[in-house]
């Protein structure tokens, strides 16, 4: 009986002290306290792990600096006890003296007494940790993303009379409903990319996207073309997020080195979401006539995708280290403990230098950038010519309606289809190559040679077949050509203008946006014209002999890309340039200061 007793008395005295077991996160997160009071690496171990003395360039996605960083790797790295002290770094060699305080911080005095905050080894908080197949349902849902807002964008080219039968206006300021919506798209970036460097990519796609299905109502709704237009550009500027951040988001999930494949998707999404809108919508307008059912239509797709992304977890290294960092500070007490940008203290005005000024220098100071941003400012082009071109041939010589137009441009998306299938291979070449040697931004250019006679020729093709004895299946067929070059040649050159402006890749990016949506806006103001004008034949040739002169460009940049860049350029920002040739001229001598 006594040992029953005992027993029962043991048992008791087990269930009094047990308590719930403590997820493997919360675990990971006391891990972490414990270690930022107790260890940090040292020169030693930070040589152990592979991190050079001199300090390399940025990541394509790291964060806006005030001034030139100390640890870029800070965001790309694991360590054993996520704290690397500044003193350390200094004593691999790094320069310390860039590190500065603006503002009021509870930092410490001295900047050698910081303490930089890291993802820890096996961090399930880093996203290059998380499980692969998740990493590529996100890739998925992100690219689809993309292809929601460029669909929004040339929904309404399937249905341009039913905005002319709205508001009783011609077709020329129907198609301005393409156009500003497209220009929208340049002026987003502006607002949402220094915002996602502030708060995160999940908070500027909540709250962009969430503008963007809201301001679909007035566009349905308005009583006048003005209220239309106004609300068309606002949706641009908005739905922007999803053009300017998504690449970003991707490369956020997967390394340098295995990233290639799934940016290509979102190289893939820019190029065929237009596509979608004449094709869903020249059916909508031909059995219901009606303009506010294609904005309906585009106003659901955008919300269930607003409700989807809002799914993806924070990407952005960042903003997750920020929020530790604070964290951190907060239960030990240690103001030491931050992440660089914390440190340097990026204010507004860095930020509008990284977006705009910077952007406007380069475009005025690098002509290899101009040319290359050129090139893919008038593919994008072409892209929203045809959605106005199709119409004029396709009418005219075979008395098609918006529906069966819209099937004319299947053959597009196939050619995108089979490009995709291109760049794996193409990417599969380079990650062999890069182990064979260093790589130079001119080894991007695969894709781009092998795209840009397919893009002239689909012209030249468009132009001899717009005959009415021939079937509607030659000239629609150019498509397929169109679509191969299209996107082979803007997943060449992206990857192009990131490696030969690897140190301020974000700033060259939103010179490519600014002109790729510019163009974009623009073509579709003339293109009717021009075909009514020239004819279908000589208008299309037109834009043959254009195409085919730019033929030259990546073949020239693959024989005398580097020469060029070093003769042209006003320093070489490249990811094969030497650690001391990438130091920016200071903007505000160059362009006077922000």
């Amino acid at each position: 009986m006594s040992d029953r007793s005992s027993l029962d008395s043991s048992v008791r005295s087990s269930i009094a002290s047990w308590q719930p077991r403590e997820k493997p996160q919360q675990l990971l997160e006391q891990d972490v306290t414990s270690r930022a009071l107790s260890r940090h690496e040292t020169a030693e171990t930070l040589q152990t792990m592979g991190m050079a003395r001199g300090t390399p360039l940025p990541d394509v996605v790291a964060p806006t600096y005030a001034a030139a960083p100390v640890f870029p790797e800070e965001y790309t790295m694991e360590t054993p006890s996520g704290i690397v002290p500044l003193a350390q770094l200094e004593s691999l060699g790094r320069t310390v003296t860039t590190v500065s305080k603006k503002g009021e911080k509870p930092y410490p005095a001295e900047p050698e007494e910081l303490r930089f905050v890291t993802f820890v080894t096996g961090d399930p908080a880093n996203p290059h940790n998380w499980p692969i197949w998740i990493r590529w349902l996100y890739t998925i849902i992100l690219s689809t993303l993309v292809v929601c807002v460029a669909y929004g964008s040339a929904c309404i080219a399937g249905g341009l009379s039913t905005v002319s039968d709205t508001y009783h206006v011609g077709n020329e300021v129907a198609i301005l409903s393409v156009s500003l919506m497209v220009l929208g798209f340049a002026f987003g970036p502006l607002i949402w990319s220094p915002f996602s460097d502030i708060y995160g990519r999940r908070a500027a796609y909540f709250v962009s996207l969430g503008l963007y299905v809201i301001f679909n109502i007035p566009c349905a709704i308005s009583p006048n073309i003005s209220g239309h237009m106004i609300c068309r550009f606002l949706c641009g500027v908005y739905a922007s997020s999803g053009l300017c951040l998504v690449g970003g988001s991707i490369a956020d999930m997967f390394p340098a080195e295995t990233r290639g494949k799934a940016i290509a998707f979102f190289a893939f999404a820019p190029y065929c979401g237009p596509v979608f809108g004449p094709l869903v919508n020249g059916f909508v307008s031909v059995s219901t006539g009606r303009m506010d059912y294609i904005i309906w239509f585009n106003m659901a797709f955008a919300g269930v995708m607003w409700l989807l992304v809002a799914l993806i977890p924070e990407t952005y290294a960042p903003v997750i280290l920020s929020r530790r960092a604070k964290k951190l500070r907060k239960e030990t007490g240690d103001s030491r403990l931050v992440t660089e940008t914390e440190a340097q203290g990026v204010s507004f005005k860095d930020m509008l230098r990284a977006c705009l000024v910077r952007p406007l220098y380069f475009s005025v100071t690098e002509p290899v950038l101009v040319l290359t941003c050129g090139y893919v400012c008038l593919i994008y082009s072409l892209l929203y010519a045809f959605f106005f071109a199709y119409p004029v041939i396709f009418n005219e010589l075979y008395g098609y309606k918006d529906n069966l137009i819209g099937l004319m441009f299947i053959p597009i998306l196939i050619g995108a289809c089979m490009a995709l299938c291109t760049t794996f291979w193409c990417e599969h070449l380079y990650l062999k190559l890069i182990k064979q040697r260093r790589p130079c931004p001119e080894d991007r250019l695969l894709g781009a040679m092998i795209g840009a006679p397919f893009a002239a020729i689909a012209l030249w093709m468009l132009g001899a077949t717009s005959y009415k004895h021939l079937i509607w299946v030659a000239p629609a067929s150019s498509g397929l050509a169109f679509g191969y070059g299209m996107v082979l040649i803007y997943y060449s050159l992206n990857n192009y203008i990131i490696d030969c402006y690897a140190k301020y890749a974000s700033s060259a990016l939103a010179t490519k946006v600014f002109l790729r949506s510019a163009g974009g806006a623009a073509f579709p103001l003339f293109t009717t014209q021009m075909y009514h004008n020239l004819g279908l034949q000589w208008a299309s040739w037109l834009l043959a002999f254009i195409a085919t002169g730019m033929i030259i460009i990546p073949f020239a940049f693959k024989r005398w890309g580097k020469s060029l860049r070093a003769r042209l350029g006003r320093a070489d920002y490249s990811i094969d340039a030497e650690p001391d040739e990438v130091e920016v001229p200071k903007l505000e001598n160059e362009v006077g200061g922000v």
